[in-house]
């Protein structure tokens, strides 16, 4: 019995998003059905039930008649919810080992820069300025996570094992060992109020995006050791509101942040954030997508899928992850 196709649905640029080297991963693990880049028209759409997607273009799904399920290959399905003609199918996120300890790396690394205060020391070794300053235990910051999905679990437990203090905020109630738990609008305020650096890992939504802006910047702690607030954001550059937070890193509402995401990717040339003596800033690489481990997990859905079992990490279209 002939199998369905599998299209890939690829637009990333980089080398990590090369359609060439997702379909040899994908030829491997999905051996028995046809894999194809939709930008190749190697086949017939009409035969195509699956589609492995990284931002793909508003309306390319549509051209599947007889699709089945969406595979998002990242972590953010914000893209592909504000697409108005994508099929009513089955939307799966990506829920891999490997993505989530990547993601943690990456906040652990980045609280524990701002920690030990690593922009004063790496600006003091520039100006061969030898004037160490007083360093505090991990136990005298509270970080604080928003966003208590996956991600947000994982990176929280390696901190607490660290020695931070952690708070949590979600949509819903949550239970962490070890972790504070705030959830909903009405708790919101207190989580702030507690948090001196803080980690953002939302979704993108109607209701979150431009969330980190001036009004929640002047609500974090401003008693810490660091002086200042620093933010994180690894989340979706719609969260952020770029002009505040320039603002406020120039008059002291915050006193740092680390940001991996922007509104417009690649980041501008012209842009602040370039050399903005208080941004650290990476090119959207916190928690790369590993193409091996990706197209298995793909691979192993679909084969649940086809022998009757219910596929896992489902997207709920109307919350929007």
């Amino acid at each position: 019995m002939k199998k369905g196709s599998l299209a890939l649905l690829i637009h990333g640029g980089t080398d990590n998003w090369s359609p060439e080297r997702w379909k040899r991963r994908f030829d491997e693990v999905c051996a028995d059905r046809p894999v194809w880049p939709a930008s190749e028209k190697a086949g017939d759409p009409a035969d195509v039930h699956y589609a492995a997607v990284w931002k793909p273009a508003p309306g390319e799904l549509a051209g599947f008649p007889n699709l089945k399920v969406i595979f998002n290959l990242g972590a953010g399905v914000d893209a592909l919810m504000a697409d108005k003609t994508l099929p009513k199918v089955p939307l799966v996120r990506v829920s891999v080992g490997d993505l989530t300890s990547r993601m943690t790396e990456y906040v652990t690394l980045h609280v524990l820069m701002h920690h030990r205060q690593e922009l004063y020391l790496r600006d003091s070794q520039r100006q061969k300025r030898w004037a160490p300053k007083h360093q505090w235990a991990a136990g005298a910051l509270t970080v604080g996570i928003m966003g208590l999905g996956t991600l947000g679990l994982d990176a929280a437990e390696v901190l607490v094992r660290l020695g931070f203090q952690v708070v949590g905020w979600s949509n819903s109630p949550k239970s962490i060992k070890g972790v504070e738990c705030f959830h909903g609008n009405t708790q919101l305020d207190a989580f702030l109020h507690r948090t001196d650096i803080l980690v953002s890992l939302l979704p993108l939504t109607p209701d979150t995006r431009g969330i980190l802006n001036r009004e929640l910047f002047s609500k974090l702690n401003r008693s810490s050791p660091m002086g200042a607030p620093v933010i994180i954001n690894a989340g979706r550059g719609g969260l952020q509101n770029e002009a505040d937070i320039l603002a406020c890193l120039d008059d002291g509402t915050l006193g740092a942040v680390s940001l991996d995401v922007y509104h417009v990717e690649p980041l501008p040339s012209d842009s602040p954030f370039w050399t903005h003596p208080k941004v650290v800033l990476t090119p959207h690489n916190a928690a790369d997508t590993d193409a091996d481990e990706i197209s298995k997990y793909v691979a192993r859905q679909i084969a649940r899928f086809e022998s009757g079992q219910p596929l896992q990490n489902l997207v709920d279209p109307g919350r929007g992850y």
